[in-house]
């Protein structure tokens, strides 16, 4: 079993360290003239705001069910025990499983094309040249997670210091300019709450959002953390505080210097800002800060996921290959060189805002919002099952979080819903062609202990 084979090493400061290396890379730094231009004013700091606040009622979800069961596969995991394991949790969980075989390698390789696409502020590249530069990042990654965890997490603690020296450089940057406040005294300014307000933060939420995933990439590493009850809850909370705060004063920072009607076109705007503030060399050095920040966040989304195909193989319920370990570094290596393969390919093919919106529509109906539902049938069953951190004003924050999930689901487009949508359909086919040949639920009773 997964949770028996992996050894307990990561403690609260390397989990944190995770969670926030994978939540910043490129995302708030390719996306921040995104989210002003679809607010279309200086408004656009509520759009950041609405995704720090779903990802702390979120973050509750994750909390009860990490801390109650903290093995290795985070919602592969959840989905099994919430809906049962004997029964439709079969079928919860493998959806997971197959939509994670697809929307993993998306993940990692967003942050991949992200790098490119930074990288040409350096060195202006043709669309084959960024197209292998994404792809070698993919393969560097690879190479650096084949290892054991305790140096991953040393690692990871390094990386996590870069991300936080670069967010502070920035910020610090628009303090000395002296213009620092501006922005938020003219955050109302023409502001009409009204169906285009609401409508523009849906959209523009989909794409802060982004930047917030995986405060719960801990809960992916359940099997390695140890004192998971506390660490895991903790680990979250405090990546979504502190990367919240640091991304409302970056983008406060940069608007105080560039103005928010120049900010919204820009595709390096970091950059310009401290190439305005401190001139061209210093504008450099921020962009390699940059992409070692995106390089920082695929490495730590690529350790999280590749945990999850090997959680599901070791439990019986995925190929057997994936449940393979390292001889000597006990690590699951057929499952990481897997979805870095994937990955490679998705980011010679595909461009960054498709991405974004795909990654979103694919996870949200089978992870986010089924999960939440979950904890709350378990909950309300009052089985004997111990949580030992429980949410505040019970059910409301799963309500919230499902509600909120759904709109923004809305928000990714139709063909992405209808994309979503048709992978969950394939995956239940093929589930259901699997349960009738090893004669799994429902060919077998709920109750039927295999």
């Amino acid at each position: 079993m997964a949770e028996t084979s992996l050894v307990r090493r990561l403690g609260l400061a390397q989990a944190t360290a995770i969670n926030m290396t994978d939540m910043v890379g490129i995302g708030p730094f390719i996306t921040l003239p995104m989210v002003i231009s679809m607010m279309n004013g200086p408004w656009f700091l509520y759009a950041w705001l609405a995704g720090a606040l779903l990802s702390f009622i979120d973050a509750m979800v994750w909390s009860e069910l990490g801390a109650a069961f903290p093995m290795a596969g985070g919602s592969y995991n959840f989905l099994k025990e919430t809906y049962g394991k004997n029964g439709p949790g079969k079928l919860m969980s493998f959806l997971f499983v197959w939509q994670t075989m697809i929307q993993a390698p998306l993940v990692i390789a967003s942050a991949a094309i992200g790098f490119a696409a930074y990288f040409s502020y350096l060195l202006p590249l043709s669309p084959i040249e960024a197209k292998l530069m994404s792809g070698g990042v993919v393969i560097c990654i690879v190479a650096l997670l084949y290892r054991k965890i305790e140096s991953i997490g040393k690692i990871s603690v390094i990386l996590w210091v870069g991300v936080i020296l670069t967010m502070i450089w920035i910020i610090a940057g628009g303090l000395a300019h002296g213009n620092f406040l501006a922005p938020i005294k003219h955050i109302n300014d023409g502001l009409t709450v009204n169906y285009a307000f609401v409508a523009a933060i849906g959209f523009a939420s989909v794409k802060s959002v982004y930047s917030y995933l995986g405060y719960y990439n801990v809960c992916h590493l359940g099997g390695e953390i140890i004192n998971p009850s506390k660490n895991i809850p903790k680990s979250m909370f405090i990546s979504i505080a502190g990367i919240a705060i640091l991304y409302m004063l970056m983008n406060v920072s940069v608007v105080s210097v560039i103005p928010w009607q120049h900010a919204k076109d820009s595709k390096f705007v970091v950059s310009e800002f401290m190439e305005q503030l401190s001139g061209h060399t210093s504008a450099k050095i921020v962009t390699c800060l940059i992409l070692l920040v995106a390089f920082s966040s695929v490495f730590s989304a690529t350790l999280g996921y590749s945990r999850i195909p090997y959680a599901a193989a070791a439990d019986g319920a995925f190929f057997k290959v994936f449940a393979k370990l390292h001889p000597t570094g006990n690590f699951p290596y057929v499952s990481l060189l897997f979805l870095g393969g994937i990955a490679l390919v998705f980011s010679l093919l595909f461009k960054l805002s498709d991405v974004i919106s795909a990654i979103l529509a694919m996870r949200i109906l089978i992870q986010f919002i089924s999960q939440a539902l979950g904890l709350y049938l378990l909950r309300r069953a009052k089985s004997e099952i111990n949580f030992p951190y429980k949410m505040p004003l019970f059910p409301i924050p799963i309500f919230l979080a499902i509600a909120m999930w759904f709109g923004i689901l809305l928000s990714t487009g139709f063909h992405m819903v209808l994309g979503g949508l048709s992978a969950i359909a394939l995956g239940t086919i093929v589930y259901f062609i699997k349960a009738n040949m090893n004669k799994e639920w429902p060919f077998k009773p709920a109750n039927y202990k295999a």
